[in-house]
């Protein structure tokens, strides 16, 4: 049975279809904001997959060039693997919605939502987030929802809900918030150093439309919503927890967890996993949920000692951050290099200089987002957790840790017009135990200043861990989350900035919400610990950019020339451009705009490309001294190219003071000769002396 509901939301009309289309679906929902649309099914497997120990959850958000009117660019033609916002907009839909399933499901679930058409008004991100809650909530797949979403910007000091295209692009915010009907539940954020006030207030505008739309959810549920399904549940039974207590008691899995290092724990919970597997061999049922039994009593055990006796595996105070280092320079030859440690977790990061031709292109939905000059791609090899695993390139975490320290940057990048380089910024985890986004984030900052960008100020990162009891006011906040507390806390509440103020967030939970108190001291102990790290840490490794880029980073000079005179410099099918290019060994790039980027290695000949570009479109002025190259002799005179297509002639009776029978007595072809203008006529013909050029 086909209906439509539809309800007012920050000034345009949201409309989700129901039994329209993609009946076979669990749940499906054909949602249309202004004029962008999204296709937003659910789907569940009938039955549990067999052999694993986590929920199989799969967020898809497809991208369709139709939607914007474009054929895909490349050889086939046709869509391919997922864009970089694809995946980040995926991740952004399941880290709220996970929580929500039941821990103990084991069914296949995808959520797909497919981009049909694009209205720069309206994001096709937030309607497909908005249409996953939806299309989940109506299905039949156990869901403890309803959730929804708002996107917040902010332009000039005010705030935008639900921003199009332009001002999520251009204002000094870029907020998505997701909620229940009592929490906040996820935060995404890029922000343009925006003060933990206003982003705290943001955070609860967005929790506050969010309500609306629940509201909204609960009326299409009430009337087309199915009923939830049984499903065969993958609880560890009650009497194997018995049995394990029996044999390894709480105070030896205490003492077990209880270490600084990684390695020494991981050792410990081997032992103690073997003399269980030998204690319940004839018992295969137990045996196949063994693995996850341990994880759930190692679970239990970090969770009671950090909130009842604010006792930390490590034995770190609850504010306390692990032992930092900071060095840069570590890679020899690279453009800039800097490397972060941070307790177990140590990233490299190294920075390369491009000339601004060098930009990544970027084939997406939204038009104003047509290139990336500042790239920031984060690798996280099996090594740097003790893991042997064959490298397939960047999976979705590899690409939201690297976006989000990218984001974290950003604000404090020079403009092209200070800085005319494209610039790429590679975190290589050497080692991991928790945080790595963040260690990621002070590593490149100390890199890029290393390499001589000129930020406007230091950035750094820090996690934030929760672990929460049986009320909203039983919970301990922890600074610098190591791996085992993210594991088995909460939360992992991820905050970048400088001194002053927030350039990105991050924060996902395994819980069902955040109360306003927990989301405020979160950002408080952030700003606290990243201002730590910058003041006794990373100012010791390198306070400020140096003022000049490396001794092996190309050297960029910039001119600007007329956007009437490009052809000029550019000449018939690029001869000129080229012919300078050849003779000096540069690379010259030009905008429209007529912005001129000299791009080399070696200081004279960038000079000399200069001059010839300047030669080119600067007018020749009577009275100055020029030099330039005979190219062409006649009986009454020497023609000398004073730049390309720019020739003067020297009268026979200005070679020389005296007398000159025959020019060739005086001036050969090649010859690079010193002449003053004498006048340019009417017609534009220029007249040169060589005897007027005063003698050194």
């Amino acid at each position: 049975m086909y209906k439509s509901f539809s309800m007012e939301l920050a000034g345009r009309t949201l409309t989700v279809d129901v039994g329209r289309v993609g009946k076979q679906a669990n749940g499906c929902a054909f949602m249309h904001y202004g004029d962008t649309t999204v296709l937003s099914t659910a789907t569940a497997s009938e039955k549990p997959r067999e052999g694993i120990d986590f929920f199989p959850l799969s967020v898809e958000f497809e991208e369709k060039m139709y939607a914007v009117g474009k054929i895909p660019g490349g050889f086939n033609k046709r869509e391919g693997k997922a864009s970089e916002n694809a995946v980040l907009t995926s991740r952004v839909i399941d880290r709220p919605m996970r929580p929500l399933f039941p821990k103990d499901y084991r069914n296949d679930v995808t959520l797909n939502n497919m981009v049909m058409s694009v209205d720069p008004e309206c994001r096709p991100e937030l309607v497909g987030m908005l249409g996953s809650a939806i299309a989940t909530c109506i299905s039949d797949i156990p869901f403890d929802g309803p959730c929804a979403m708002t996107q917040m910007g902010m332009i000039d000091g005010e705030f935008i809900v639900n921003p199009s295209q332009e001002q999520w692009a251009k204002g000094d915010l870029k907020l998505t918030v997701a909620s229940t009907a009592e929490k906040v539940i996820m935060i995404e954020a890029g922000a343009n150093l925006i003060s933990d006030e206003k982003m705290i207030e943001a955070i609860y505008k967005c929790h506050e439309v969010n309500q609306t739309i629940i509201e909204f959810i609960n009326n299409i549920v009430a009337e087309v919503g199915k009923p939830k399904h049984s499903y065969e549940s993958c609880a560890i039974p009650e009497e194997l927890f018995a049995a394990i207590k029996e044999i390894v008691p709480p105070q030896e899995m205490e003492e077990a967890v209880f270490t600084d290092e990684k390695q020494v724990r991981e050792e410990n919970i081997r032992q103690i996993t073997e003399r269980l597997e030998e204690a319940f061999a004839d018992n295969e049922e137990w045996l196949n949920v063994l693995g996850e039994a341990i994880y759930q009593y190692q679970k239990k055990t970090v969770r009671k000692m950090i909130l009842k006796d604010h006792k930390r595996p490590d034995g770190r105070a609850i504010d306390q951050i692990r032992p930092l280092a900071s060095e840069v320079d570590i890679i020899p030859r690279v453009h800039g290099s800097a490397m972060f440690t941070r307790g177990q977790t140590q990233i490299c990061n190294v920075t390369t200089l491009a000339p601004l031709s060098e930009i990544q292109k970027v084939d997406g939905l939204d038009e104003n987002v047509t290139g990336k000059r500042y790239m920031h791609h984060y690798n996280f090899p099996s090594y740097s957790v003790g893991e042997t695993k064959p490298s397939r390139g960047p999976g979705r975490r590899e690409i939201g840790h690297g976006a989000l320290a990218e984001r974290a940057l950003l604000p404090v990048l020079p403009s092209e017009e200070e800085f005319p380089y494209a610039i790429r910024s590679v975190s290589e985890t050497f080692e991991s135990n928790g945080s790595t986004s963040m260690a990621s984030t002070c590593a490149s900052c100390m890199s890029l200043m290393a390499a001589g960008v000129p930020l406007k100020d230091m950035v750094a990162g820090i996690s934030c861990g929760l672990v929460t009891g049986d009320t909203d006011d039983d919970y301990l906040v922890l600074t610098d989350i190591q791996g085992l507390e993210d594991f088995f806390g909460d939360m992992d509440f991820k905050v970048t900035g400088t001194h002053e103020g927030i350039s990105a967030i991050q924060m996902d939970i395994k819980i069902h919400g955040l109360t306003r108190p927990i989301v405020e001291e979160a950002i408080r102990r952030a700003h606290e610990a990243r201002n730590f790290i910058m003041d006794t840490v990373m100012v010791n490794a390198i306070d400020k950019p140096r003022d000049h880029v490396g001794e092996f980073a190309p050297k960029i000079i910039q001119t600007k020339v007329d956007p009437d005179q490009i052809s000029e410099v550019i000449g018939q099918r690029g001869k000129t451009i080229n012919k300078i290019i050849d003779e000096t060994g540069v690379k010259i790039d030009i905008n429209d705009e007529g912005m001129v980027y000299i791009c080399g290695v070696d200081q004279a000949m960038m000079d000399k490309a200069l001059k010839i570009i300047r030669s080119i479109v600067d007018p020749i002025e009577v009275g100055q001294i020029y030099e330039g190259t005979v190219v062409r002799i006649m009986n009454f005179g020497a023609f000398v190219e004073l730049a390309p297509n720019k020739d003067g002639m020297i009268h026979i009776s200005k070679l020389a003071p005296q007398r000159v029978e025959k020019v060739e007595d005086v001036v050969n072809i090649g010859d690079v000769v010193k002449v003053k203008v004498l006048e340019v006529d009417k017609m534009g013909r220029i007249n040169l002396s060589l005897k007027d050029v005063p003698q050194e």
